[in-house]
């Protein structure tokens, strides 16, 4: 009932309008990628926070951003920022192979296990690094999806796009950011916004520098 409520009052009535992309929220069990806390609160309309002062996404971000994506079975997808592993588990379900990139090992081993015990983990595999420089050795990407705020649109991952690839990414100060829509084609890149939000830094030679410490800050995840 609540999964049901999600999709129709928080996504549906939105405007997203892919369906696939609703029937696979609609079944996929968020309370799964929620610590124990906040199970409560797992179809809510907002972010929650996770370990080192990271987050899940809002169910509504997580959607806009995968219909921006237009994914397809088959798609090659690279994730920055793992966290429990809700975005990657939706693309993985809707037909795409997703290499995502976390740089806090603790949560990349979590989501490994908690893919696995959901029969993905042969669908997602995950890395530990600077996922703000992408993953040139696995390039080029049809997709690349980024779950943390860059100061600007990351050069490295534009250059790691297959011709007709897809990134979206928050660009902006960390207070406030703009969702963009980067297409590649050819040696061309055609952007556009989609409204603001607001997400956790993106740390790392793409994105800011470290400035907390290792627990950092929780910041919600909205529009």
């Amino acid at each position: 009932m609540l999964r049901a409520h999600m999709v129709g009052r928080q996504l549906r009535d939105r405007g997203i309008g892919n369906q696939a992309v609703l029937e696979v929220m609609g079944e996929m069990p968020r309370e799964r990628f929620v610590p124990p806390e906040h199970v409560d609160l797992a179809y809510g309309d907002g972010a929650l926070p996770i370990p080192w002062g990271q987050s899940i996404s809002q169910p509504y971000m997580v959607a806009l951003m995968t219909a921006l994506l237009e994914p397809r079975p088959g798609m090659l997808v690279l994730e920055i920022g793992t966290g429990t592993g809700y975005q990657a588990a939706v693309l993985a379900r809707l037909g795409c192979r997703v290499i995502s990139v976390e740089r806090h090992p603790a949560l990349a081993g979590a989501a490994r296990e908690r893919l696995a015990e959901l029969g993905l983990g042969d669908t997602v595999r995950i890395e530990v690094g600077d996922g703000s420089l992408g993953r040139p050795e696995d390039a080029p990407f049809d997709g690349i999806v980024v779950t943390a705020a860059a100061p600007r649109v990351p050069p490295a991952l534009v250059a790691q796009l297959a011709d007709g690839g897809r990134l979206v990414v928050p660009v902006g100060p960390e207070r406030r950011q703009e969702l963009r829509l980067v297409v590649r084609s050819g040696d061309a890149v055609a952007e556009s916004r989609h409204g603001s939000c607001v997400f956790v830094p993106l740390i790392g030679a793409g994105g800011f520098a470290e400035r907390h410490g290792p627990g950092g800050r929780f910041r919600r995840r909205h529009v």
